[in-house]
């Protein structure tokens, strides 16, 4: 089942979006009054992480203001070693399973690694691609394997038609552009094919 969230906008890096995106927050962030997060330690910051991290972000995902963990994920361009990366990572699929909230997943020429750690760990709770960007061929593989997808400012206008609607989130990640005018753009590709 497709989760719900509480805005449209289910991934952004922009503070004074938080009265109408879920933002992203690492786990030494405040949450804002108000606001709807995520929190997560980015791959790229997965060899910062200590115990001490996880434990804050464990504690901060019993908030009702967070609606999501992550962004976590594999980046297999930047970053420390995708070992290290795959132990924060998996570190944070053990906070969303607990807290019971989603997973926002950043994955970068990691699709076949992420596909066999949703396989291997065989989570309860919904993961999503964020800012997914690849071609049909990936989508219709993750989507096989129970994974959603969100799409961004940038995507590919062929894997936009093919994604079923309760499969699909959008978002703004770090565009300074209005959620309306990603998700106009977006559906202009989808019902293009119709």
């Amino acid at each position: 089942m497709k989760p719900q969230f509480p805005h449209l906008d289910i991934h952004s890096h922009d503070l004074s979006r938080a009265g109408s995106a879920v933002v992203n927050l690492s786990p030494g962030d405040e949450i804002p009054a108000g606001a709807y997060c995520s929190v997560g330690v980015h791959p790229w910051n997965a060899d910062k992480a200590t115990e001490a991290t996880f434990a804050r972000m464990a504690a901060m995902a019993q908030s009702e203001s967070v609606v999501a963990i992550g962004e976590c994920g594999l980046d297999a361009l930047k970053g420390p070693s995708l070992e290290v990366q795959q132990v924060a990572f998996e570190r944070q699929v053990a906070v969303s399973e607990q807290a019971g909230k989603p997973l926002i997943i950043h994955a970068v020429k990691t699709v076949n690694e992420i596909i066999a750690l949703r396989r291997r760990l065989n989570p309860a709770q919904p993961w999503i691609i964020h800012g997914f960007r690849g071609n049909p061929q990936q989508a219709a593989e993750l989507l096989r394997h129970g994974f959603f997808i969100s799409l961004g400012e940038r995507f590919n206008a062929q894997t936009a038609a093919m994604i079923p609607a309760d499969r699909l989130f959008f978002e703004t990640d770090e565009s300074t552009l209005p959620i309306e005018l990603i998700v106009e753009n977006i559906n202009t590709h989808r019902n293009a094919k119709n």
